[in-house]
């Protein structure tokens, strides 16, 4: 996906990397309309999941997702992972400390404040900010609620 924004530079999105653990879930459980989404986005972007899998269930929901998991068991796995794949074309959607290195090595990062919190630094490191997966999900189904976010 191609976002062309006001005052910044055009940048490409091609893979979507999720945080598992109150990001599409909360205590190792997806959360409701997550799997519809990424349904909708699987033709247009890469997703994978990283996850130092705290709940243990990591491999079940990325098997009903459909997608890539890759263990990630601290913030270093989760940026060593980022590098192998064309950083500066990834988005990511996290929440914890464990995300904060992987939000400063990809080129879009992206929020989420549920149930479980946020850390104060990957909130700082972060583009955008949303209080739901949903809502942070639905801004690669609807750019341009992105783009409204993120212009000059």
């Amino acid at each position: 996906m191609r976002y062309t924004i006001p005052g910044h530079e055009s940048f490409d999105i091609e893979t979507l990397i999720l945080d598992l653990n109150g990001t599409i879930a909360i205590d190792g459980k997806l959360i409701e309309g997550v799997k519809e989404r990424i349904d909708a986005l699987r033709g247009s972007l890469r997703i994978l999941l990283f996850s130092g899998d705290t709940q243990g269930t990591a491999a079940e929901i990325a098997k009903e997702l459909q997608i890539e998991l890759r263990l990630t068991p601290d913030a270093a796995a989760k940026a060593a992972e980022a590098q192998t794949l064309d950083p500066q074309t990834c988005a990511t959607i996290g929440n914890g400390r464990i995300d904060l290195e992987l939000f400063k090595t990809v080129r879009l990062r992206i929020l989420t404040i549920q149930v479980e919190g946020a850390h104060p630094q990957t909130l700082l490191e972060s583009d955008i900010v949303t209080t739901s997966i949903l809502d942070a999900l639905d801004l690669f189904l609807k750019p341009k609620r992105l783009i409204a976010t993120i212009r000059k």
